[in-house]
């Protein structure tokens, strides 16, 4: 019995460099002024990474520490990019697109829209106006029938695109999630409903998928912790979501539901670059952070000498769900 111990003990120890390998400390995106708001991950481990100040996509390889640009800034029309979202059910790359910073001159700006491109190849597939005047696309979840919900930060409401239909329709909001200003931003759907964060006023609410696909009630998830300007949310597990905090010096959380009851769980903190999206790996969490703040001081009297750290994102071992 010792023997076959100590065998397996070697085995294990030959294992550990490539089981490192499979999962970089750090994801880091090429380029400078990147300013990522969200990430995802498909299937095989590919890590996709918006980008709203270059308005392109990019992409790391399985166990790459490199995101290299995949798609290019103006395809099909896209502006700056906010959510994405990897859907594999679907061979699906959904991608928030919106007109920020000033427009050119005497032109309106772009509409709002949610982009779709194959998760493959990187070519178009789609691309669908929100409803409302003045909307923004901030983040995308899809339901078990293919259903696409997606924020609209400015008219805080959820958004819906069914399968196979060619527009967007208002799904839920008309101050649901409270008043204008309080930042409709992440979105996940979980076991039935679907589960939405607000970034300034830190609250997240549950709102049932009904049989009909329309909405239920919304209810407002009472937390036994509060949470710290959550944006980016993603499932983890049946009834657990990973939760990027941009607040309280920047941290990744996990919250446990129970109903509309949540237990929040800090996995890993002190991330002052300001922490926007998280995707999961295996049981590695890579959390991204956007440097947004530094986007936004940046001016016409900036220095331009002074350039931003490299964007990236760090991996936290979460485990198993």
């Amino acid at each position: 019995m010792k023997t076959y111990a100590s065998l397996w003990t070697l085995a294990a120890a030959l294992m550990l460099p490539a089981a490192h390998a499979a999962s970089p400390a750090h994801i880091v995106v090429q380029g400078e002024r990147i300013f990522p708001e969200s990430l995802t991950s498909a299937a095989d481990g590919t890590v996709i990474v918006g980008s709203i100040a270059q308005r392109a996509i990019y992409r790391a390889p399985p166990s790459s520490a490199l995101a290299v640009q995949w798609i290019k800034p103006g395809t099909d029309g896209m502006q700056s990019i906010f959510g994405v979202l990897a859907d594999d059910a679907s061979d699906t790359l959904w991608a928030c697109s919106n007109s920020f910073g000033r427009p050119q001159q005497g032109a309106p700006p772009p509409h709002a829209m949610l982009y779709s491109f194959d998760l493959t190849t990187g070519a178009p597939k789609g691309h669908y106006a929100f409803p409302a005047a003045g909307s923004f696309c901030n983040d995308i979840s899809i339901g078990p029938d293919g259903t696409a919900y997606a924020t609209d930060t400015n008219n805080m409401e959820v958004v819906r695109l069914k399968k196979g239909a060619s527009q967007l329709d208002e799904w839920v909001g008309n101050g649901a999630f409270g008043p204008r200003g309080g930042i409709v931003d992440g979105i996940v759907v979980l076991d039935g409903r679907v589960i939405v964060g607000t970034l300034a006023t830190s609250k997240l609410f549950s709102v049932p998928i009904e049989a009909d696909g329309n909405a239920g009630p919304v209810t407002e998830v009472t937390l036994d912790h509060p949470l710290a300007r959550p944006d980016g949310i993603r499932r983890f597990g049946r009834n657990g979501l990973l939760l990027a905090e941009g607040g309280s010096g920047g941290r990744l959380s996990r919250v446990i539901l129970n109903g509309n009851q949540g237990t929040v769980t800090t996995v890993q903190q002190g991330f002052p670059d300001g922490p926007v999206a998280v995707t999961v790996v295996g049981t590695t969490a890579y959390l991204l952070e956007g440097q947004l703040s530094s986007m936004m001081r940046r001016g016409p009297a900036a220095d331009p000498a002074a350039k931003p750290k490299p964007f990236r994102a760090t991996a936290v071992p979460v485990g198993e769900p």
